[in-house]
């Protein structure tokens, strides 16, 4: 009997090839291209990673097949040769996207109006920042790069189009790359700019790297197939399609793992069943391969799939040494020590997800809620990491721990591909928990972005921002209209307070949708108290039933602020009372987010809470006193003061994307960068003291109050035991200082008789 399936592998340079010259064929039972052109990009990923990306299914065919099944090219295909071989049962949207990416036919993408043209950036793809690797541009500068080679040199742009070129193309192109970044570093050695000359000769190391990886990609790396003999018979053909396509199951790198670990005596689909039970909080198909993730991470850092092969027991990797030696290492030793680390990451994982939904840690209180599903692996894993620190550390690092999970929420971190944003935000909290000078870029762009955060077109309820909010409003403790009691977290729901029904009426379309206009409640309050009725009917009758300062307190848990208030009881309420509500409720919620987010205040007891606020504002008003004195010239500051800050801007400005240096030539504004104890050595300074004495009168005095203050202020901010002494003598510095800064005439101190001529 005639073999009918024949399994094969075929490298990617023949299979261009192949595609080049129309082998393939679209049996018209095939639905149509209907990739976006994210997904031919992703493709592309997948293979210049060297993923697998599954097989083919091709009936090797003959002319009157090709007709009963009414076969068409490939999309974008126009060469009219009769060079048909192969009719693609199973595999018709990989094989379309890489002859759309490869041979850039002149075709607009499916359902675009323009072509598309795909890219590699070198420079990112070498610092295995894959996400912002690969590249596509459908405007006329891709069109106008793909025609200018020495362009492509210089933006590290490689056209994925040069692999669908026949002969030495792309020997030719990574040559040519290479020659001009060694041409670039002759020019810069020329020229005495050494910095220069050293990113040249680095990007020309990166190149023939680069070059290197082409190569290998292309020849050595493999599809898999599938061919059926041309002789088999029609109805069997589709009777096997058929099967392929009705089970629809995405074969994953879960999948993979568990295909390879079952010659070693271990079944992880059966691992999965046992945990499966105590992550099922978390909607998602992917809490498998996140248990994966998980051990990845721990064990060495990063969780892309490649690396997930190297959890295989006895799997050997290279690991690159600071010396730059390769030595060989094994992660995982044995399948008891798969187990076990199986077992670590699946704990890790059930006590990320008891944080988070939480409603005094995280505030998400049900799956729907949850900003990020995928933000799990790296959160699972810094918890871990924070468990394992000494105690004395680990509230420091749960603090950072929270501000990172903060800026990621609302900064949309973990929108888009996160394999690698994992990594890197693993590695830099890491550092960061040895570290305080190691703070993330991320942290610094969420201070300066928090206020900016535009919450009016958040409509949509499932997205990080929206979520995000929600879980603030948990956190905040928002209380029940009717009953004011904070109420059981499975009885919230998110609820309009003005509603919909309203907004239809005056064409609002999704603007009442707004988180703006959502608030946390239970069904009961929602049917009972609102009914579809504007506040301005419902709010007094909650007045009435209790007292006005109630029920004022209890929407100021929901983040309605008096004024807010008020524009609710306007009546007759309009479209345009609903917009300044608005306006007012963001400012209130910015607010809410600098107040408890920005400045650390969430974690902190209602108490020391108002004490930090009160000693920001102290620290404020020093910097304005000190500012006014030297009259805004830095160039007054004690040399050590200067040089500090100095390192601090510097610092912003390498970690900060847009930092605008030009703003911090003031000295009002590059004192934001100095800390509580150089302000006393500026006040204190031989040079300065005499311009402050009148206002504070004692060096000795002064010294004591800055002291306390810092003490107290350190507890605070780096989440250490404040004791009722170290909080009063606090509270006295404040109340010292808060009479020193009042303004008029500096006032006399009754704790210390006024000296003179100390400075």
């Amino acid at each position: 009997m005639k073999d009918a399936q024949k399994p094969d592998h075929v490298s990617l340079t023949t299979l261009v090839s192949r595609l080049r010259e129309g082998r393939f064929v679209i049996p018209d039972f095939q639905r149509d291209f209907e990739w976006q052109p994210s997904d031919i990009n992703a493709l592309m990923s997948s293979i210049f990673r060297d993923y697998y990306i599954g097989s083919l299914l091709l009936w090797k065919g003959k002319a009157e097949n090709f007709d009963a099944l009414a076969c068409e090219r490939i999309y974008g295909f126009s060469d009219d040769n009769d060079t048909r071989e192969y009719i693609v049962l199973d595999g018709q949207q990989r094989l379309t996207a890489m002859y759309y990416a490869f041979m850039a036919p002149d075709a607009p993408a499916p359902k675009r109006a323009n072509r598309f043209r795909y890219f590699i950036r070198v420079d990112k793809f070498m610092e295995e920042a894959y996400d912002e690797a690969f590249i596509y541009d459908w405007t006329q500068r891709g069109e106008n790069l793909i025609q200018d080679r020495d362009r492509q040199y210089r933006e590290h742009m490689f056209p994925l189009s040069v692999i669908g070129e026949t002969g030495w193309a792309l020997a030719d192109w990574a040559q040519g790359y290479e020659r001009y970044w060694q041409g670039q570093a002759g020019t810069f050695h020329e020229n005495g700019d050494r910095e220069a000359e050293r990113k040249a000769r680095h990007s020309a190391r990166n190149s023939r790297a680069f070059g290197e990886h082409l190569r290998d990609i292309t020849e050595q790396y493999q599809i898999a197939f599938i061919e059926l003999d041309r002789d088999l018979p029609l109805d069997r053909v589709c009777d096997i399609f058929t099967q392929v396509n009705s089970r629809g199951v995405r074969l994953d790198v879960f999948d993979l793992i568990n295909a390879m670990l079952r010659p070693k005596g271990l079944q992880l689909r059966y691992l999965w069943r046992a945990a499966k039970q105590r992550l099922n909080f978390v909607n998602t198909e992917r809490m498998n391969v996140y248990v994966l993730q998980v051990m990845s991470i721990l064990r060495q850092g990063y969780c892309s799939p490649k690396y997930l092969y190297f959890l295989l027991p006895g799997q050997e990797r290279q690991k690159r040494e600071p010396n730059g030696s390769l030595r060989r290492e094994v992660l995982v030793a044995d399948t008891g020590g798969f187990e076990r680390r199986w077992s670590e990451a699946v704990y890790a994982l059930e006590k990320a997800i008891d944080l988070l939904r939480h409603p005094q840690e995280f505030g998400a209180i049900a799956s729907r809620f949850l900003p990020y599903v995928s933000i799990l692996p790296a959160f699972a894993a810094l918890q871990t990491e924070a468990r394992n620190l000494p105690a004395f550390s680990q509230m420091d690092a749960q603090r950072k721990i929270r501000h990172w999970y903060w800026a990621s929420v609302f900064l949309n971190r973990y929108s888009g591909a996160v394999e690698s944003t994992s990594a890197r935000d693993y590695l830099d909290l890491k550092s960061c928990f040895e570290d305080d000078a190691a703070e993330p870029a991320l942290i610094a762009e969420f201070r300066e972005r928090s206020r900016s955060i535009d919450l009016m077109r958040e409509t949509r309820s499932g997205t990080s921002v929206y979520n995000g909010i929600f879980n603030l409003l948990v956190l905040a403790g928002a209380r029940d209209w009717r009953t004011g009691n904070v109420p059981q977290h499975d009885e919230l729901d998110d609820h309009h307070i003005i509603p919909q029904a309203w907004g239809r009426q005056n064409s609002l379309g999704r603007r009442t949708d707004s988180i703006l206009n959502r608030t946390p409640l239970t069904g009961t309050t929602n049917r009972s108290v609102i009914r579809s009725r504007l506040p301005n009917q419902y709010l007094p009758e909650l007045v009435a039933a209790t007292d006005e300062d109630t029920v004022r307190s209890i929407l100021e848990s929901h983040f309605v602020s008096p004024t807010a208030f008020e524009v609710l009881l306007t009546d007759p309420f309009t479209p345009q009372d609903f917009e300044t509500f608005l306006r007012e409720r963001q400012r209130t919620i910015q607010d809410a987010i600098e107040d408890l987010l920005v400045k650390s205040r969430l974690d902190l007891p209602p108490r020391l809470r108002e004490l930090d606020a009160h000693i920001e504002d102290v620290e404020l008003r020093l910097r304005q006193l000190i500012a006014a004195e030297l009259q805004d010239d830095p160039g007054l500051l004690p040399g050590h003061v200067q040089q500090k800050i100095k390192e601090r801007l510097r610092r912003a400005l390498r970690m900060t994307p847009g930092f605008d240096m030009k703003a911090y030539h003031p000295l009002s504004a590059r004192l934001e960068f100095a800390d509580l104890r150089e302000l006393q050595d500026t006040i204190s300074s031989k040079a300065l003291w005499q311009r402050f004495a009148a206002r504070f009168h004692s060096k000795e005095t002064t010294a004591v109050r800055f002291t306390q203050l810092a003490e107290v202020r350190n507890g605070i901010r780096h989440s250490r035991q404040v004791n009722d002494i170290v909080r009063k003598d606090g509270e006295a510095a404040l109340l010292w200082f808060g009479t020193s800064l009042r303004s008029g005439s500096p006032a006399r101190h009754h704790d210390q008789p006024r000296q003179s001529g100390d400075g």
